[in-house]
């Protein structure tokens, strides 16, 4: 578990969680909550180790600037998911053109 300060002063803990997998590589994930509560967590699943203790040597030589970084995606994906995506299935007209040819 490591701490660090995002880039407005609010303190978060890097941390990393076990996945419940038959699998044996890439196990553990990076956790990042705020000091102050443990909710809301942002899961970066794209950063994996195979044992604990591989997660908390990496955890503890990783820069507070690939902390951030990290941090910093994980908001804007949770972001993204939040946010209602439109289909664009359907909201073409006929013969507006296009890749395929058109009017």
């Amino acid at each position: 578990m490591v701490t660090f300060k995002d880039d407005e002063g609010r303190e978060w803990v890097a941390t990393a969680r076990e996945e419940d997998t038959p699998r044996h590589h890439g196990r553990w994930y990076l956790i990042l909550h705020p000091a102050d509560a443990v909710e809301p967590e942002v899961t970066v699943p794209e950063v994996r180790w195979q044992t604990s203790r591989s997660a908390e040597r990496t955890l503890e030589t990783m820069s507070s600037f690939e902390l951030r970084r990290r941090l910093r995606l994980g908001l804007g994906r949770r972001r993204e998911r939040a946010t209602p995506v439109r289909s664009p299935v359907g909201t073409r007209r006929q013969g507006t053109g296009g890749s395929k040819g058109g009017v």
